[in-house]
């Protein structure tokens, strides 16, 4: 029997299947339409985060699991937030004009340049100089193959990945060790104590109250996950190297309920270990190794911070050739064969919303809530891992719905849009589709600007 992709992300999880039956969906359809099941996965990643929410909810209370209730609408407009975001009813800045397909001698080749130092890299290893125009990065990846630009590119630090299709992934190295990876990576490290939750307080039934995580993410997929827990009560810090700001629509988008600061690793070792000393959760986003120097990795952690959920997120997994390289979900499209399905005469496609990175970032906060109710049963530093080739893989091989009746027709965004003021000025968001009985409606607040607020706990 092929399970509903709730029920798929819920078993990659670890959760009870017996709790499947307290969620209710909304069935829309024109909601992330697409030839791959694109709705259907979005609403597998959202409805197990909801459900592992609803669930830690009822640990704290001692009460049922409370209904969670999804809508496919809700789903969809959270997943392309970074669309519907409005700053002073202004749009957000979208692809850096080098961050796009481009033909090669045979084929195709996508590039990934929004951060400067990415374009500068990219432009290197081509041989340009740094100001290098599109038509003349264009001209210069025409003269070769595909896979010579992906090394190239790639050796020079840049993100350059060649247009394959899923069967040549498949065969590929390292699609074959993404394959043989679980979508949700789950490991115990030692015997710390059982977590003792407090009870929850009045309004809103936040499952995260009282938790503090390090978010040291970037981009969209880690930053999604820390969101959402924001959303749930956590009180969430943001850390970035002061030599490496996000970009500034960026970090409005995913930055709603959390704090942002700046500390550079080497030299702010004292500061970092005073706030691991009362953190309950890290969160990291980097190449994997790439935070090690720094004694992050996860054991390192367990040894200075027992009981703490350490959950790494990365592009292509943690094993494989290509385990230490970059990668973004544009990317990550491009190389599982994605962009071929959804291309249009020959030329490559893409999903209607940057779902893996969605979709991974909503199934990393359901991973890291899990693992604290597993901490409220058994203990445990707990240690999570996360991919966006692994969901891509989920992607790529599920299967179409057929004969699933829609309850409702995707109209637009508009009933899952909220607007506040804030610091940044009048915004204009997207709302979490993450909804169950009791719970939390919205963030509590609107993000600041980048790296102001202090390197502490409140």
């Amino acid at each position: 029997m092929t399970l509903s992709p709730v029920a798929y992300a819920w078993d990659a999880l670890g959760g009870a299947p017996a709790l499947i039956s307290r969620v209710s969906a909304v069935v829309r359809d024109g909601a992330l339409d697409a030839r791959l099941p694109v709705r259907e996965v979005a609403r597998g990643c959202a409805g197990a985060c909801a459900l592992a929410a609803a669930e830690l909810a009822a640990v704290r209370t001692g009460g049922a699991v409370p209904v969670v209730r999804l809508d496919d609408g809700a789903v969809a407009t959270a997943f392309t937030s970074e669309r519907h975001l409005r700053v002073d009813g202004r749009a957000p800045v979208g692809f850096a004009p080098l961050s796009r397909f481009w033909r090669t001698t045979d084929g195709w080749v996508r590039t990934h340049a929004n951060y400067p130092h990415h374009r500068a890299r990219l432009t290197a290893a081509l041989g340009l100089p740094a100001d290098a125009d599109a038509e003349t990065v264009g001209a210069a990846l025409a003269e070769r193959p595909a896979s010579v630009a992906e090394e190239s590119v790639t050796a020079a630090g840049g993100l350059a990945v060649a247009l394959r299709t899923t069967p040549e992934w498949a065969a590929h190295a390292q699609g074959a060790a993404v394959a043989g990876m679980p979508l949700v990576a789950a490991e115990r490290l030692d015997e710390a104590p059982v977590r003792n939750f407090a009870a929850p307080g009045g309004g809103p039934l936040l499952p995260a109250a009282g938790l503090r995580v390090l978010d040291l993410t970037r981009v969209i997929a880690g930053p999604v996950a820390t969101r959402t827990l924001a959303l749930l009560g956590a009180d969430v810090l943001r850390l970035d190297a002061p030599s490496l700001p996000e970009l500034p629509d960026q970090h409005v988008d995913t930055g709603f309920g959390k704090r942002s600061a700046v500390l550079d690793l080497a030299t702010g070792r004292g500061t970092f270990e005073e706030l691991l000393a009362r953190a309950d959760v890290v969160v990291t986003g980097y190449r994997p190794g790439a935070l090690d120097r720094f004694g992050l990795g996860a054991r390192a952690l367990a040894e200075r911070r027992p009981g703490l959920v350490v959950a790494r997120l990365s592009a292509w997994g943690e094993d494989g050739p290509w385990a230490g390289r970059r990668g973004f979900d544009s990317l990550v499209q491009a190389a599982t064969g994605i962009a071929v399905t959804e291309g249009t005469d020959g030329r490559p496609g893409a999903l209607p919303a940057q779902a893996l990175d969605h979709g991974t970032g909503h199934l990393l906060a359901a991973a890291v809530l899990r693992a604290l109710t597993e901490q409220s049963r058994r203990g445990g530093t707990r240690l999570l891992r996360l991919s966006l080739a692994r969901t891509a893989h989920w992607l790529t091989g599920a299967p179409r719905p057929d004969g699933i009746p829609a309850d409702a027709v995707h109209e637009g965004p508009e009933p899952w849009l909220g607007l506040t003021d804030g610091p940044l000025g009048r915004l204009r968001y997207a709302r979490s589709p993450v909804v169950f009985d009791g719970g939390p409606r919205d963030w509590t607040r609107p993000p600041g600007p980048w790296g102001a607020d202090p390197a502490r706990w409140t």
